[in-house]
């Protein structure tokens, strides 16, 4: 029980970081308030390199279905435990959301746009096109699995640093291939607060556009395969 316990504080953590940068840039009366995409883009990869580093102990930090689903296409993790890894990993990252909406509950009631507090929860496209924002999501995250194999397979260590490379590299994505989706690269990242925004109650709460919901879930799923499948073809 104790990797899973470590894959749901990770998430969580990844979120309570990811998600309140997101918060803190766009919502009314924060003080962060138009911090702007590189403000977010930093956020996320700090949230990445304290997760990773406080459940990589405990659970080796996946933190994500499709590092999950990679590591067992490449024989490294077993199939039995895909599902549970799932399920903390969804259930961290919707708790994750809903501390966020404890710690900025004020502001999301001062905060009329829909869109920007939906962006607070998940992501969206920057122009809805469900092909080319599937392959946006599956490309990115095609570069963030070969990446971590490539880093994971190193002989060199930074020691304590060790999380670090993944959350440069997760900087990395956001900061060039982040804008036309808003780079979920992570089932579990877009899925789970995106449900902790259709239950919790905000005043100017809109939809939590469901229709686009399979995007980030099937395409960083699809990007991962196919990431596995290339790295293992010369490996």
């Amino acid at each position: 029980m104790g990797s899973y316990f470590g894959e749901f504080v990770g998430s969580c953590l990844l979120i309570v970081f990811g998600n309140g940068v997101v918060a803190n840039v766009l919502l009314n009366a924060s003080k962060g308030k138009h911090g702007g995409w590189i403000v977010i883009a930093f956020g996320w990869a700090m949230g990445v390199f304290i997760a990773v580093y406080i459940a990589a102990p405990s659970s080796g930090a996946h933190l994500n279905p499709a590092v999950s689903l990679g590591l067992a296409m490449a024989g490294k993790f077993s199939w039995s435990q895909l599902p549970a890894y799932v399920a903390a990993q969804v259930s961290g990252a919707a708790t994750g959301a809903m501390l966020v909406w404890a710690v900025y509950r004020d502001h999301f009631n001062q905060t009329d746009n829909k869109d920007e507090i939906l962006a607070c929860y998940c992501t969206a496209p920057a122009i809805y096109n469900p092909l080319q924002n599937l392959f946006v999501e599956a490309f990115a995250t095609f570069v963030l699995i070969m990446g971590i194999f490539h880093l994971t397979a190193s002989s060199q260590s930074l020691g304590s640093l060790d999380a670090l490379p993944v959350a440069l590299l997760v900087l990395g994505l956001g900061l060039s291939l982040g804008g036309p989706t808003g780079y979920a690269i992570n089932p579990a990242r877009d899925l789970g607060p995106r449900i902790a925004h259709f239950i919790l109650p905000m005043k100017y709460k809109g939809s939590s556009e469901w229709h686009y919901a399979w995007v980030p879930v099937v395409g960083p799923l699809l990007g991962a395969s196919a990431a596995i499948i290339f790295y293992l073809s010369y490996n």
